[in-house]
């Protein structure tokens, strides 16, 4: 077990440890298609997301990734488009967890290395909701047709479904 301890803009002193052997020991219902590295080098968030975190993940993360440490920039995206919300609308939906305050993604990073943490099950539960845009990427865009429904096909990207081979 090793214990990490985060110091970012978001969290001072916050403190967990890694139970598990990174990418392994998943709930058996959550299977994600990406790694948190493969979403950051494809482009999730306008390059944006976590870039002051690169003390508490694996430098290799961050190998090629698409990153925007000044702001967002859209065009870093996978599909190219928008497709987030800001921190302030999930905050206000009441999303986000205290232990994650930066959302879905800093907890999926979490998870992947190795944390297991009792908001684990919302989460995952969430994660399992998004199946409803796939759903309607099938329903409504010819296979391969990575133009039909850009920002649904990114949103899914952000939360690891892999919309690209719908």
């Amino acid at each position: 077990m090793q214990e990490v301890i985060v110091n970012d803009k978001m969290q001072s002193g916050y403190r967990y440890t890694l139970t598990k052997a990174a990418g392994r020991g998943f709930d058996p219902e959550f299977k994600p298609a990406f790694t948190p590295a493969q979403l950051l080098r494809m482009g999730v968030f306008g390059g944006k997301y976590m870039t002051d975190c690169r003390d508490e993940f694996p430098q290799s993360w961050y190998e090629r990734a698409k990153l925007s440490p000044e702001g967002r920039d859209s065009s870093l995206n996978y599909f190219g488009v928008d497709a987030s919300k800001s921190l302030v609308y999930w905050q206000d939906k009441g999303w986000i967890h205290p232990d994650d305050p930066r959302g879905w993604f800093q907890w999926y990073c979490r998870y992947y290395r190795g944390r297991r943490h009792p908001d684990d099950g919302r989460q995952i539960g969430r994660w399992k909701a998004m199946r409803r845009h796939a759903a309607q990427v099938r329903k409504n865009c010819e296979p391969w047709d990575l133009d039909c429904r850009r920002r649904q096909r990114q949103a899914l990207l952000h939360w690891a479904y892999n919309s690209i081979d719908i």
